[in-house]
């Protein structure tokens, strides 16, 4: 007696929910790109790394959903955010953010998401593989990490070492040769350093305080 092989027609609980969040991570992600705003795209992000959660934790994998959370929503977002506002980029609408190639950008999205799909169909038509609970958890996981993915590890947490490094960099101001600010310069804010202006009174550095002459001094 051969056991039947579930079909497309007839979907599981587990997979219309994972069906849903796919749906909800694809929706997000196009928000992502297609907003106008920085600080709403880092908010669709939120959402759309959320759906990832919720379909890691469909396909058993409870740990990589927690670090899905807690490294993508909880830091990476926020440090996009950090940038933004310490890069005082426009918070508001930006006509300035699409780069005019939006239907070439649109073609090689709508391509590149058709093989993706034929391929991963194609490929995996017939092959079901029942969901175990345990195989995400982080005992798995480490032992795969530790042992056969360990070279790759260390690669990236060296990567993400020296982008931390370079974050620090740029951010300090105290670096030889970087630009003085206005107040260091003495220049006003406007980034100037024209004379004095029309209507004001000269001022002269070598004679501060310099008492007027005696014709002056008691009136006429």
């Amino acid at each position: 007696m051969t056991e039947a092989v579930p079909s497309y027609l007839s979907p599981t609980g587990q997979e219309i929910v994972f069906l849903l969040l796919g749906a909800v991570a694809v929706g997000s992600a196009l928000l992502v790109v297609t907003t106008r705003q920085l600080v709403h795209a880092a908010l669709w992000l939120v959402l759309c790394f959320g759906a990832l959660a919720g379909c890691y934790l469909v396909l058993t994998a409870e740990f990589v959903a927690w670090v899905q959370v807690l490294i993508y929503v909880g830091a990476v977002v926020v440090l996009m955010l950090f940038g933004i506002m310490l890069t005082r980029a426009p918070i508001g609408r930006s006509a300035d953010l699409d780069s005019g190639n939006r239907v070439v950008a649109a073609l090689v999205a709508v391509a590149t998401a058709a093989v993706l799909v034929t391929v991963v169909i194609d490929a995996f038509r017939t092959a079901y593989v029942p969901l175990v609970a345990g195989r995400g958890s982080a005992k798995e996981l480490g032992a795969s990490v530790f042992s056969t993915w360990v070279l790759p590890f260390e690669a990236l947490s060296v990567l993400l070492l020296a982008a931390l490094i370079g974050a620090i960099v740029l951010s300090r101001t105290d670096i030889p040769g970087a630009a003085a600010s206005p107040s260091e310069t003495g220049a006003p804010s406007g980034g100037t350093s024209e004379g004095p202006r029309e209507g004001s009174p000269p001022t002269d550095p070598d004679h501060r305080g310099a008492e007027p002459p005696p014709d002056q001094v008691g009136g006429h």
